[in-house]
């Protein structure tokens, strides 16, 4: 007997992939790849490790955007189409059971949990949905859930799974601490940055102002500071990690700009039309207001061009390094520079 278990990598889908693995049913866990996704360390892949089970990773396509831009039912407290996003992995996860010959699907659903997409309507719409229904189990709440085709079937012992529910996780703190797991799963404070105010800020000006949305659009977002002026986007790193990011990044059509001779962000100005001489200004004087120079508010010279002939940090020189123009402008007022900001 083969299951698929959804393994996010948080404690609850930990938890409920070891309970199935504690009856003998061979297990293999499937890891959703999301552009939106908080947490930064591998859990999932940490876990299959440890659990010595195959591990299939899934890197969502931009089709995934369209499931964020128009979510069939709806967002939750941020950008967050909870039910929609479940639906989609769900229904991928069907695609993949049939593939490996896998019986039923496993989740580390707990009833109560998230009030969105946990609620047991929330919960059969989705296994409805995915076309799904009776074969997803959901071992920390079974008890409180309908039967499921594994369990009417005798494939899992009904007995031994749980009646866990609502937002506390003591039980599942106590549950790992019981199976030697307790430094195995992240904080609860990571999931989805869709949740997140400003971030889901960023992806609704995203989608305000941009007809075709990428993954590299999203993944973007996560990186330094962001501005609005009319059709343009103004990007500023606020580390040298992050300028580094931005210029790995980098479009041909974009144009980049720093401050010579000083630490300095590296600044991205993305334009959807020709780029306006007062763009081009409010981008440098961004980068000015970010600089080391612009500490003390006096005018700077900003040096920008367009990326394909900026070279990274201990880059060799590109072959058009000469493409280069400067502007010389005070640091951007800081009422301005909120006025702006995404």
């Amino acid at each position: 007997m083969k299951a698929l278990a959804l393994l996010s990598g948080g404690l609850d889908s930990i938890l409920a992939t070891k309970l199935i693995l504690d009856q003998g049913i061979e297990v293999v866990a499937v890891a959703f790849v999301l552009p939106v996704a908080a947490e930064k360390e591998d859990y999932a892949k940490n876990t299959a490790k440890r659990f010595s089970i195959p591990l299939i990773r899934v890197e969502v396509g931009d089709e995934y955007l369209d499931v964020i831009r128009n979510p069939k039912y709806g967002y939750g407290s941020g950008m967050n189409p909870c039910i929609d996003c479940r639906i989609y992995m769900l229904r991928e996860a069907k695609r993949i059971a049939n593939e490996i010959n896998a019986k039923f699907i496993v989740t580390g659903d707990v009833l109560g949990e998230r009030p969105m997409s946990q609620h047991r309507k929330a919960l059969m719409l989705e296994e409805k949905e995915a076309g799904l229904e009776n074969l997803i189990l959901r071992p920390l709440s079974a008890k409180l859930l309908p039967e499921t085709i594994p369990e009417r079937e005798g494939w899992v012992d009904r007995s031994t799974l749980l009646a866990i529910k609502g937002r506390s996780r003591k039980p599942q703190i106590a549950l790992a601490k019981k199976f030697g797991l307790e430094d195995e799963y992240p904080s609860p404070s990571g999931g989805c940055l869709l949740t997140y105010k400003e971030f889901a800020s960023k992806v609704r000006d995203l989608f305000e102002h941009k007809e075709k949305v990428t993954k590299r659009d999203v993944l973007l977002l996560r990186i330094g500071r962001h501005f609005r002026f009319a059709t343009s986007k103004i990007i500023v790193g606020r580390n040298e990690a992050e300028n580094e990011l931005l210029l790995e990044m980098k479009r041909p059509e974009d144009y980049a700009f720093e401050v010579p001779g000083c630490g300095s962000p590296i600044t991205i100005l993305e334009c959807s039309e020709t780029k306006s001489k007062e763009a081009i200004e409010l981008a440098a004087k961004l980068t000015a207001r970010y600089s080391d120079a612009g500490a003390e508010g006096k005018e700077v010279r900003v040096e920008y061009k367009p990326l394909q002939g900026l070279r990274g940090r201990g880059a060799e020189p590109h072959r058009d390094e000469e493409i280069k123009m400067s502007i010389i402008v005070s640091p951007l007022a800081e009422e301005e520079v909120e006025r702006l900001r995404v």
